[in-house]
């Protein structure tokens, strides 16, 4: 038997080739359009139906989508990644579509980024760069790594991973994630979001996005946070109100942010946090390395043809 699915995932799609002959011997044949980001709704309605399967990248995976699907062939899903705010999965339980994600397999290549990120804040090492593609020659002062306190939001796989680079620079490490056991004793945990976040240099977010961690980072956090913290987030863009983190940066309670991630993706021309001096941002990418992608793929797609075979997957 032979199943049809579809691919929307862009990091998979740009490794496709060397994915063709797993897929011929596993009898599956696949779509993979063209996506910078995501498709449409509209076009997710149109196509999703037409296939068995479909490894869904960061689309709106909606009630919508998926009831679609059941209507047509669809008959299970992966989500590629570890991320699933954008999956109704509620939705495909109710339908009786099989739906998993990939945990597990981005932990070590997010946490390179958030602490690339760190080293880039902390030595101003951005800025530097574009001021003297403008012509300039700078010489801010840095801070030092060794004792310094970095706080994790999200202890998960990715927020460990970052623990361990941390310690490996000698930062004190706070953590917050209500959910998360086993945590190494190397990380002080604090009760809730946001105590002891007055201590912090760096705040990292790592954390899923849920309703609960909705703008976790506002208006109302800003008077708690030391002067002249330094933000990253790698995770999900709405974790941070992007106006309070402008505001923060306006009232230098905030010397500088990294984001990967923004409240709209891709990011704006007249989104302010573009040309700010004090920002870097990225292009939801942490993810992305050679390595990881393979790795991702390979288990998105043991896991759907399981699913479409009938055999066991969880």
């Amino acid at each position: 038997m032979t199943f049809k699915v579809l691919i929307t995932c862009p990091p998979m799609l740009r490794q496709i080739d060397q994915f063709y002959d797993l897929f011929q011997d596993l009898g599956i044949r696949v779509t993979t359009p063209d996506v910078v980001q995501t498709l449409s709704v509209e076009k997710l309605l149109a196509i999703v139906p037409q296939h068995d399967g479909w490894i869904i990248g960061d689309d709106s995976a909606t009630s919508e989508v998926f009831t679609a699907g059941k209507s047509g062939k669809l008959r299970a899903a992966v989500k590629w990644g570890i991320g699933v705010d954008n999956v109704d999965f509620s939705a495909c339980e109710k339908l009786g579509i099989p739906i998993t994600n990939t945990p597990g397999m981005f932990g070590a290549e997010v946490a390179d980024l958030a602490m690339c990120y760190v080293l880039g804040l902390a030595r101003d090492a951005f800025y530097i760069d574009r001021e003297i593609r403008k012509g300039g020659w700078p010489k801010p002062a840095g801070i030092s790594l060794v004792g310094k306190t970095i706080g994790i939001v999200g202890l998960g796989d990715i927020g460990r991973n970052i623990a361990k680079r941390a310690r490996a620079h000698d930062l004190k490490i706070i953590g917050w994630d209500p959910y998360t056991k086993s945590i190494p004793d190397y990380i002080k945990v604090k009760d809730a979001f946001p105590s002891g976040i007055s201590s912090c240099d760096f705040i990292v977010f790592s954390c899923a996005l849920t309703k609960d961690s909705h703008h976790l980072l506002n208006e109302s956090i800003l008077g708690l946070l030391k002067p002249g913290v330094r933000v990253i987030n790698v995770s999900r863009g709405p974790l941070i109100k992007e106006t309070a983190l402008l505001e923060g940066l306006a009232n230098k309670i905030i010397t500088s942010a990294a984001l990967d991630v923004f409240e709209v993706e891709p990011l704006g021309q007249s989104n302010k946090i573009l040309n700010h001096p004090k920002c870097i941002v990225g292009s939801h990418n942490g993810s992305n390395t050679i390595d990881a992608v393979v790795r991702a793929s390979y288990e998105a797609i043991r896991l759907l043809d399981a699913m479409l075979k009938g055999h066991s997957w969880q």
